[in-house]
């Protein structure tokens, strides 16, 4: 019955095909929530797909048989990959912010140990004496003017150390008064001191040497005086890290006092 109609009527025939082409080539709607409905890959016909992309043209200009190399991204070109820092660029990044990070590792140049205080500008010499006399003391309480306060105050953690220093100190030491911590003080200010980085703005005078001195590089005598300072399980272990991580005092060429932390 339609194809008679069709074959009476030539121009509904051809609106109707028109229809039909139509509703192919747009998306399906779902009956319920009105969104189309999106087909897999898979069903979609090969003919549908966009063409790939046609490889691009060789540059006349360019002799045949070579190939442009295209230039290094760098940190500078937009959307370049940041240059990954080294193990040597941390290194020196954590030394640069923290003077008080470990300085020595195996291997690393060893420093001229000195023992002579008279060697030592006077306030070093006089900021060293201060903080001996006070530690012998046995009164943790004497060490704080020599602290200091504001931007100014002695580093005692290689963290942020929040409320009253002295008692951050306490609760370090295994006794309620701090006195094993003043034992440590002068145990670490009558070793071997070293000299490091003369001349620049993180000049400093670190007690003890190790701070600075390879642990592969230490000889019988040096050993023993490392003992005086920590056990030999602690030796055991610094050595994994490759550098002394336990209690370093530095006082600047001025005289102020610097850091006495522990830890890597």
């Amino acid at each position: 019955m339609l194809e008679k109609h069709l074959s009476a009527y030539p121009f509904a025939r051809t609106i109707m095909l028109a229809t039909a082409v139509c509703a192919l080539s747009l998306p399906a709607w779902s009956a319920n929530s009105g969104a189309p409905v999106q087909l897999a890959l898979s069903e979609i016909k090969k003919e549908e797909l966009p063409k790939a992309a046609e490889p691009a043209k060789p540059d006349a200009s360019q002799p045949t048989g070579e190939t442009q190399t295209p230039p290094p991204a760098s940190s500078d070109t937009p959307g370049a990959a940041p240059t990954e820092p080294t193990a040597e660029d941390g290194a020196e990044g954590a030394k640069a912010t923290n003077p008080a990070m470990p300085n020595a590792k195996d291997g690393a140049e060893t420093p001229e140990v000195q023992y002579d205080l008279t060697k030592l500008p006077f306030p070093v010499q006089k900021m060293h004496q201060l903080i001996l006399e006070a530690a012998k003391s046995g009164n943790i309480e004497a060490l704080r003017p020599l602290i200091g306060s504001g931007d100014d105050v002695t580093m005692l953690s290689l963290a942020e150390v929040d409320g009253d220093p002295l008692a951050y100190l306490k609760s370090q030491a295994g006794d309620p008064d701090g006195q094993e911590i003043l034992a440590i003080l002068v145990d670490v200010l009558e070793s071997g001191f070293v000299h490091i980085d003369a001349g620049t703005a993180d000049e400093l005078y670190v007690w003890p040497y190790f701070f600075a001195y390879p642990l592969d590089k230490l000889d019988a005598k040096q050993k023993v005086e490392l003992f005086q300072i920590v056990t030999a399980g602690d030796y055991d272990e610094m050595k994994q890290f490759g550098t002394y991580v336990f209690y370093r005092l530095g006082i600047t060429p001025k005289g102020r006092w610097r850091f006495f932390v522990t830890g890597d």
